[in-house]
């Protein structure tokens, strides 16, 4: 279900795979159709690409590292953010996110170069919000504490189960102690600024085993909890394993019934849903996350990160090493957003969120037809909104509590009529 919402994302961010160089001032620059606020301020990503051993269901761009190259990868790292932060032409970074891969298995050290290579460049400001993934291992709880000396004020720990039988399986390296121990050293060191990672549709998981982790885990965690729905992913262990008949996973109903389940549990514990997949409490939002969700400019750094400033990174760490090296990146050229395509990634993205897309926010991005224009009179939205799925009105548009669930076969419908409005009007350029 959320799986399939980001696949959707997918279509709407096409990669292009032309070295561009150093110098060259292109036209990734700005994009269509943004005011400068869009353009001037960004959230930057950077991707740490290793881990100690590959989970059973995970097909993420990383890598079990053959030797110790922290140093050079630092280097890279370091010198990848200067070059896309003085191409990109931003002025001012308002939040980091180290995610990866493993990035708690990197030194303190690492990231707070990085942190000072940025505020070398352009604006960070003290109160900007970094955030680092954390595997709670012992290793990783270990170095909370110098984490944050760093410069690190938010942490992201990668719980996924409170069933040590089910971590196992998926080959986690923790077990439920262990997660418990590293959220409590979490909370202790930032408090109200840790988020919880959980996943559900697990195998052999029923609705009432879910029920039962997922009221253990709200006695423990802090202010922001994301939920994640196991998927199968082709060529992961865990996919090999169901193909044999030698796993068994829920079926979509029980999935389904899982995600309404744990809504109305987290609702129950003083928890917001302000996206599909993320729950806050006392304000405890990921600002990062949601400057994405509105359409504001991102920077990718390291292999495989993605960005909306040179989208499509190399993936492999070691050519990626080796093109910083000769290039001052491993960033891969893209040409230019069309207004189409830049009003496809806002409304895929912002209608993850429950308050959707202001009609103000729409505009900064198409200040010529409106989401009443786009959508209004259209026959297929009509009929969401009948059916009380989608919402229209003067706050903009947005999906219902029922229709959030429904995200993945709502999208298409919207996507469809946005290019049958939009197209006709492409030749005449931007709005």
């Amino acid at each position: 279900m959320m799986r399939r919402t980001l696949n959707a994302v997918s279509r709407v961010l096409p990669p292009r795979l032309q070295h561009f160089s150093v110098g060259e001032v292109t036209e990734d620059v700005s994009e269509c159709a943004a005011s400068p606020q869009i353009t001037e301020r960004a959230s930057l990503y950077v991707h740490w690409p290793y881990c100690l051993r590959r989970c059973s269901y995970c097909n993420f761009n990383k890598y079990i590292s053959k030797e110790n190259n922290d140093h050079i990868m630092t280097k890279c790292l370091q010198m990848e953010t200067e070059t896309l932060l003085r191409l990109s032409q931003v002025s001012c970074i308002t939040s980091v996110f180290f995610g990866g891969g493993t990035p708690s298995l990197a030194h303190p050290s690492i990231f707070a170069a990085i942190l000072e290579t940025v505020s070398r460049q352009v604006n960070l400001s003290d109160e900007a919000e970094v955030t680092l993934e954390v595997n709670p291992t012992p290793a990783g709880k270990s170095r909370l504490e110098d984490y944050c000396r760093a410069g690190v004020n938010r942490f992201s720990i990668g719980v996924q189960s409170l069933q040590d039988e089910d971590l196992k399986s998926l080959g986690r390296d923790h077990d439920s102690h262990k997660a418990l121990q590293t959220i409590e050293e979490a909370r202790r060191l930032c408090p109200g600024r840790v988020s919880v990672d959980v996943m559900f549709g697990r195998p052999k998981q029923t609705v009432e085993s879910w029920e039962i982790e997922l009221s253990e885990l709200l006695r423990v965690c802090d202010d922001h909890v994301s939920l994640y729905q196991l998927t199968l992913e082709r060529g992961t262990q865990l996919f090999k394993q169901v193909e044999c008949g030698a796993v068994t996973m829920p079926s979509e109903d029980v999935t389904a019934e899982m995600y309404q389940r744990a809504r109305k549990t987290l609702h129950q514990h003083g928890f917001q849903q302000y996206e599909v997949s993320n729950f806050a409490r006392h304000n405890s939002v990921s600002h990062h996350n949601i400057s994405y969700w509105k359409g504001n400019q991102y920077i990718g750094v390291g292999p495989g990160a993605h960005g909306r400033f040179a989208r499509t990174q190399t993936l492999e760490p070691d050519v990626w090493i080796r093109e910083v090296r000769h290039w001052g990146h491993g960033t891969r050229r893209r040409l230019q957003l069309g207004h189409l395509e830049l009003l496809e990634e806002v409304l895929v993205m912002g209608m993850r969120m429950t308050e959707g897309i202001n009609h103000k926010h729409w505009e900064m991005f198409s200040p010529q037809t409106g989401l009443d224009e786009v959508f209004g009179e259209s026959i297929v939205v009509q009929e969401l909104l009948q059916s009380g799925q989608l919402i229209l009105d003067d706050r903009g548009l947005r999906c219902s509590w029922e229709g959030l669930a429904l995200l993945d076969s709502i999208l298409p419908a919207l996507l469809v009529e946005l290019e049958r409005q939009i197209s006709p009007k492409a030749s005449q350029g931007p709005l």
